[in-house]
């Protein structure tokens, strides 16, 4: 795989040379394209071909080809991105180079979004609804300057819709889709309806508002699903859940300044069904099997208030207040499994995360058309708190406790943005943050663009940054008579650094073929890596302790092409990731392990019929990880567990109707048919046994869906 993974991207790299020695190559400069405009990282808005950072768009027309719902649809098919399923939980999070989603910084509008686990970082991406959403922009590499902690591998930044071309826009949708190949249009499948109301008010006043619910009905597989009345049958392999999303924008705008304010209302609910069926006293006379159930639920609001425009001189600002919050609760109960009757129900909040936010920033302060001077701050006051209910965090006693923790840190930034001539520019940059509970923590940045002849654009930057530790990392403290595990309120940051080369090249053919092609190599070297280490063997205890190292090498290359109706991508990438690791008694060796990534997209538009044709795959290769197990004498070491490789492939035909009022969408997900894969340990010297084998769950297999979508424009 190694071997063939090296061999595409070369020969990749060399159909670009021989391309792009064609004699009927027209070598030009695109002009910038409304959607190519880029926020993320910028001083200002400002066409992606002058951005010194490497920005990766998602286009508001990738999300309705692909009839993507949410974040973990949509992400699936993206390079050196991995989204994993937790079934359990419901939730699905995402990693960059190997990195959890504690290294990866995802944002609404420049603002960090609520988490589980602080800001911004290890968002469930199924929570993230896409019906309002213009753009996204992905910047991959350390960007801590302009986004402080967390900010490691890289930032994903959503971009609201904030105006309309009409005086009313109004979008209705309704999707239809099947879970497996189970579905009807009560219980079974996944139910979709949404609406959004878009106005004009006049030329300065523009408001929206819309709500969404998605219904995903479980995935019953071979159990028997809520009704069942027999033990170890009743169930689902992948649990129901429902979500509603509510939300509304008011924008007001006048000569250089506009000014927004932007609420979201987020509340899932994820049903447990307990596998034991228990009888009710008086059976057999009366008798009622019931389940001891629960159900998970999560409730988020999100309030953002901005302002941005221009000042005296042509300095420009920008200005955002937010107060998020998030709840989750358990509510247990008692189902009446014939009758279809809950009882007893109890409700608690086991976690909430509570933030106060603020960033800002003045650029163009020197007015001067060479030199963009920012400057900025940012102030995060988080507030967390987790219920004695969880049974993590105790006290000295052994006895179950709330935990209250208060975490902030207080910013300020400043970059230098410079154009040495037309072709070359760069910035520098540096943060400090004022931290109330660890050292104040610094991050640093440059980067570099040149602009060679025939449409060739280059791409370098370096960045420090760093990620602080979350509330369970610092807080937990759980003992009973099988664990003994504990947080740690002396861990440090993680430190980390990031290089980045990127090269692209557009070039236009005489006939009428554009190519867009690209190659980009990383590196990330991640210090003092937090890792639950083991203090003691007796008793066993375990703690929280800044003692791994991790680092990162990737190389990708990506091609696009463009000829007349037909667009076609391909991309490949060769991640490879060391990480030295220790339990307290066994470290293992930082030897480099390699993983394979393809993925590519097939467009195809009939004017005539007003109808595109859309394909979308993925190889994920063999991953490798490194893994704490035993050898034959029963002693702790580490070896390698290789993740099976498997493929994701989704096909959508898009028409519309009634001269683009009706769009409907049909399309199949998964058409490969992937339900899970396998890991196993690689036998080596340490290792007298054969490997173990354990299965993934990676999708319920094949899947159907049909989107009706009406778009009224007034």
């Amino acid at each position: 795989m190694l071997k063939q993974a090296k061999s595409f991207i070369c020969l990749a790299s060399l159909c670009t040379i021989s391309a792009v020695s064609q004699d009927k190559i027209k070598d030009t400069i695109h002009a910038t394209k409304l959607d190519e405009v880029v926020v993320t990282g910028q001083p200002e808005p400002q066409s992606i071909r002058k951005s010194v950072f490497n920005v990766k768009v998602i286009t508001r027309d990738d999300i309705e080809r692909q009839a993507a719902n949410n974040m973990a649809d949509l992400l699936n098919f993206n390079l050196n991105i991995n989204v994993t399923q937790d079934t359990g939980q419901g939730r699905s999070t995402v990693s960059m180079f190997g990195l959890d989603g504690q290294y990866l910084k995802i944002l609404v509008d420049n603002v960090p979004l609520v988490s589980d686990t602080g800001v911004g970082n290890n968002i469930d991406l199924t929570q993230i609804n896409l019906d309002d959403i213009e753009q996204i922009e992905i910047i991959e590499g350390s960007m801590g300057v302009t986004h402080g902690a967390n900010a490691v591998s890289g930032i994903i930044n959503i971009i609201t819709k904030k105006a309309t071309k009409h005086k009313w826009e109004i979008d209705a949708a309704l999707q239809e889709e099947t879970v497996g190949s189970e579905y009807n249009l009560d219980d079974r499948g996944r139910h979709i309806q949404s609406l959004k109301i878009s106005h004009n008010i006049s030329e300065n006043w523009f408001v929206s508002v819309g709500g969404n619910r998605n219904d995903f009905a479980g995935f019953v597989d071979d159990m028997g699903g809520e009704h069942s009345t027999v033990t170890g049958d009743r169930g689902y392999r992948w649990r129901p859940k429902e979500q509603y999303v509510g939300n509304g924008m008011i924008t007001y705008k006048k000569n250089r300044v506009r000014a927004f304010y932007k609420f979201d209302y987020f509340h899932e609910n994820i049903d447990s069904y307990d596998t034991i069926v228990n009888l009710s006293p008086n059976y057999p006379f009366q008798p009622k099997p019931f389940g001891n159930d629960r159900r998970y639920i999560t409730e988020r609001q999100y309030h953002h208030l901005n302002s941005s425009g221009h000042l005296v001189n042509d300095i420009t600002f920008n200005i955002s207040a937010s107060y998020q919050k998030q709840n989750r609760d358990f509510e247990n109960y008692r189902y009446f499994i014939e009758e279809h009757r809950e009882a007893d129900n109890e409700r608690l909040t086991y976690q909430s995360t509570e933030i106060l936010y603020s960033t800002g920033s003045l650029s163009n302060i020197l007015n001067n058309k060479k030199y963009n001077l920012q400057v900025g701050y940012e102030l995060v006051n988080e507030k967390g708190f987790a219920s004695a209910a969880t049974g993590i965090f105790k006290d000295e006693d052994n006895q179950p406790v709330d935990r209250n923790a208060t975490l902030s840190n207080y910013d300020v930034y400043s970059a230098l943005e410079t154009a040495f001539t037309e072709r070359f520019s760069g910035r520098a940059g540096a943060r400090y943050s004022f931290q109330n509970k660890f050292d104040n923590q610094y991050a640093a940045s440059v980067g570099l663009r040149y602009l060679f002849d025939h449409g060739i654009e280059a791409r370098t930057s370096l960045g420090k940054s760093y990620r602080s530790p979350n509330f369970d990392e610092l807080y937990t403290y759980m003992v009973d008579a099988n664990h003994d595990v504990q947080g740690n309120e002396d861990l440090v940051p993680e430190e980390s650094i990031s290089i980045d080369l990127n090269l692209k090249k557009t070039t236009d053919f005489a006939s009428g073929l554009k190519m867009t092609n690209s190659l980009m190599t990383t590196y990330i070297d991640v210090t003092d890596r937090i890792s639950l280490v083991q203090i003691s063997f007796t008793p066993l205890r375990s703690k929280y302790i800044n003692t791994d190292s991790f680092k990162m090498l990737n190389f990708n290359t990506s091609h696009q092409f463009e000829y007349n109706n037909l667009s076609f991508k391909l991309g490949a990438a060769l991640v490879s990731t060391s990480q030295k690791k220790s339990n307290g008694s066994v470290t293992s060796d930082d030897s480099f392990l390699w993983a394979f990534q393809l993925n590519s997209s097939l467009n195809y538009v009939v004017p005539k019929w007003d109808t595109d044709f859309s394909l979308f795959y993925k190889l994920n290769g063999r991953e490798p990880i490194m893994l704490e197990t035993v050898d034959e004498n029963n002693n702790s070491i580490f070896a390698v567990t290789r993740i099976n490789s498997f493929s994701w492939m989704d096909a959508t035909v898009r028409k519309r109707f009634l001269k683009k009022t009706l769009e409907v969408t049909v399309g199949a997900r998964n058409i490969l048919d992937i339900t899970n894969t396998r890991s196993s340990l690689t036998q080596g010297a340490t290792m007298g046994h054969g490997g173990g084998s354990d299965v993934i769950n990676k999708a319920y297999g094949r899947s159907y869906f049909v989107r009706l979508a009406y778009n009224l424009n007034l």
